[in-house]
C-alpha cells in the first residue's frame, strides 16, 4: 500500500443499508487515534454512532441546519463518527481534522466508503445535540468538528484530475 491509496479515495455519497462489521469500525477508529496531534496531547474525542434511529435523527438535525429538511445529508450511511475538538487545547481543531483525515483514508484502505459531512458543530449546539452530549457524558469543552459517515459503497465516483497550480514549489 503506497501513495495510490490517497489518490484513489473518493467521497462516497451512496451506501448499502448493511452495517459495517464491528472489526472494520474498530480499525477505522483506531486509525483515528494515531493521527498526529499537537504535542501528542491526543486531545480529540471520537464518538461512533451505529444505532439506526440515532443516525437518522442526526441526519434530520443536520438537514434542518442546511435548510433542506427531508433530504439525507448522510446519504444513507449506516454509521456516523463524530470527532470533537477540545476547545481548551490550542491545536484542538487541527488535531480533530487530522483524526477525521486518518479515518477517511483508513476506511478506504479496508474497502469502506466514507465522506466528511459538515455541520457537526451546529448540530451539537441545538437542544437535541446538547442533550445528546449530556447523555453521552461529553464535557462542555468539546466542540464537534465533523461527521465521518461510513458504510459499504453502492457506487464509487471516478477520480477527477487535479487542478493546475494546486501546488507551488518555492
Amino acid at each position: 500500500m503506497g501513495i495510490e491509496i490517497f489518490k484513489e479515495r473518493r467521497s462516497i455519497k451512496s451506501y448499502k443499508k448493511e452495517q459495517i462489521k464491528p472489526e472494520e469500525l474498530d480499525a477505522i477508529l483506531e486509525a483515528g487515534t494515531y493521527a498526529p496531534t499537537g504535542m501528542n496531547r491526543q486531545s480529540p474525542l471520537i464518538v461512533a454512532f451505529t444505532d439506526e434511529a440515532e443516525v437518522r435523527e442526526m441526519a434530520t438535525e443536520n438537514a434542518k441546519i442546511m435548510g433542506r429538511e427531508g433530504i439525507d445529508p448522510f446519504y444513507g450511511a449506516p454509521t456516523v463518527v463524530v470527532v470533537f475538538a477540545d476547545s481548551e487545547v490550542n491545536t484542538g481543531m487541527e488535531d480533530a481534522c487530522l483524526v477525521l483525515g486518518n479515518m477517511l483514508n483508513a476506511a478506504h484502505a479496508i474497502g469502506i466508503g466514507s465522506c466528511w459531512i459538515h455541520r457537526a458543530r451546529e448540530v451539537f449546539e441545538t437542544p437535541y445535540g446538547i442533550e445528546l452530549k449530556k447523555k453521552l457524558g461529553i464535557a462542555d469543552k468539546y466542540v464537534a468538528v465533523g461527521n465521518c459517515i461510513l458504510g459499504y459503497p453502492e457506487a464509487v465516483p471516478a477520480v477527477r484530475p487535479r487542478r493546475e497550480g494546486y501546488t507551488i514549489k518555492a
